[in-house]
């Protein structure tokens, strides 16, 4: 699990270099879809992995009520700040239009695997509705 937690950092880190984007977007739904984290787990430990720049009062609430995982926060921490620097020089490399259409084709993809996964989850019938 360790190398999840450092794979979803580096992810996370080079997606915030070349968009500013990574927590709430991506640090969120990777550890609730890949490493089984509550939804309350995931954002209290992505809160704690940006800790410094977020807000200490919200991440001390959500450690109080045992929704950080410290280990996986300090392992994503790690990742966020080595794929930060390649997606800074990733994004330097990358002109204007290719920004763009890279960030707009992110969200699209996230987006399906997002619904995908919560409507697998979620074990929707037709009958049901």
């Amino acid at each position: 699990m360790n190398v999840v937690f450092l794979a979803i950092g580096l992810v996370a880190g080079v997606a915030s270099g070349i968009f500013g984007i990574g927590g709430g977007v991506l640090i969120v739904p990777a550890l609730a879809f890949l490493c089984g984290f509550s939804q309350e787990q995931s954002v209290g430990t992505s809160l704690a992995v940006l800790l410094p720049p977020v807000g200490l009062a919200a991440v001390l609430e959500y450690y109080r009520n045992g929704n950080i995982n410290v280990k996986a926060a300090l392992l994503v921490a790690l990742g966020v700040f080595a794929g930060a620097w390649l997606g800074a020089l990733l994004a330097h490399k990358m002109g204007d239009a290719w920004l763009k259409l890279a960030f707009g084709v992110f969200i699209i993809l996230l987006g399906i695997w997002m619904v995908a996964a919560s409507l697998k989850g979620l074990h929707l019938h037709i009958k049901d509705i």
